[in-house]
């Protein structure tokens, strides 16, 4: 696909200083661009790439001032980040309107109701009463589950598994090998010492505009639902345990776990391999540094760190004396000596 400066400019409502004539294929990082390519400067940084890269048209800022020449056709917008944010935005667009049509084999069962435009991939397997929205995405392997309902504008990648009475919202991204609505983990302790396992007969449910990353699972409700809200970002190798809530445009880094019925709040930050224990309250706005570990609720506002998670001025106060563990022993040591010595 060729994208044209002019038109370019044009979408971005941006202003070309050079060759408007100049025709792009593809994207690049300023440091690698190769010709034909459309790479981008937005941190200070990076401004030497500008003068040698080979890229042929190049995103700044318009506060941007070069100091050298620049071989490359410049298009200047108020957030060069953001624009090429929304170039890569539309050119993944474009990439996916080549995919239309059902391939063969795949398998559609009885009552199933599907919108216009819908891509269905080799393998692909729908179960009874399954409700598929407008301009929906399903890559190859994937399986929805009996009436699972997935709304419009959802892209559902190989692999993934939907199982029964799933709920999927409108725009939604589901990335390879996401397994959501699998069975929540209970079991019941018999006296014997084994385990009774106990039903879930619950569903998930996805809202709005959430994109689930790979390998991620998202577990039912024992009975209700396990709901993520509109707009949460969840990574890849993220677990979800039953009857959880993550609320609106909440973001978790690989590998986060949170056991069940734990309640996080909106606009939530969690660094990658944080865990939260089971039946906890977690308030809006809290922000989890790598490798937290919560055992308690936690009120809105707040930045932790730490296992367990505590306030993070604290937590790198409390790194700065344990780096300095060996040499508090050593003094500890030495007084202890001096002090036997005054004792004599």
């Amino acid at each position: 696909m060729d994208f044209k400066a002019t038109d370019i400019a044009a979408f971005l409502n941006g202003e070309i200083v050079g060759n408007g004539d100049v025709i792009v294929s593809n994207v690049s990082k300023i440091e690698e661009g190769k010709e034909g390519s459309l790479a981008f400067l937005a941190n200070p940084k990076y401004e030497q790439y500008i003068y040698e890269t080979k890229a042929s048209i190049v995103l700044v800022n318009k506060s941007f001032v070069p100091k050298n020449k620049i071989q490359a056709t410049l298009i200047k917008v108020n957030d060069a980040y953001k624009a090429f944010a929304l170039l890569l935005d539309l050119y993944v667009q474009a990439k996916g309107a080549l995919k239309s049509g059902i391939e063969q084999p795949s398998y559609i069962s009885e009552n199933v109701t599907m919108g216009e435009e819908l891509y269905l991939g080799a393998f692909a397997y729908i179960g009874k009463n399954a409700t598929i929205g407008k301009n929906v995405k399903i890559y190859p392997q994937v399986f929805i589950g009996d009436n699972v309902k997935v709304g419009d504008d959802c892209i559902i990648y190989a692999g993934a598994k939907l199982y029964d009475d799933t709920v999927i919202g409108n725009r939604c991204i589901i990335h390879a090998g996401v397994v959501i609505g699998a069975d929540g983990f209970g079991f019941a302790p018999n006296e014997d010492g084994t385990y009774k396992k106990i039903p879930q007969i619950g569903n998930a449910v996805l809202e709005d505009d959430v994109e689930i990353g790979a390998n991620t699972a998202i577990d039912c409700a024992t009975m209700g639902s396990t709901i993520i809200r509109k707009g949460a970002k969840i990574d890849n190798l993220v677990q979800i345990a039953h009857n959880c809530e993550i609320g609106s445009n909440t973001v978790f880094a690989g590998q986060v776990g949170i056991a069940g019925s734990t309640k996080v709040g909106n606009n939530c930050t969690f660094g990658g391999q944080v865990g939260i224990g089971g039946h906890i309250t977690i308030g809006d706005n809290v922000t989890l540094g790598a490798q937290s570990g919560v055992v308690q609720n936690i009120k809105s506002d707040q930045i932790l760190l730490g296992s367990p998670a505590i306030d993070i001025k604290v937590a790198m106060k409390a790194y700065v004396m344990l780096r300095r563990l060996p040499e508090i022993r050593n003094d500890v040591l030495q007084l202890r000596k001096d002090l036997d010595a005054l004792s004599k």
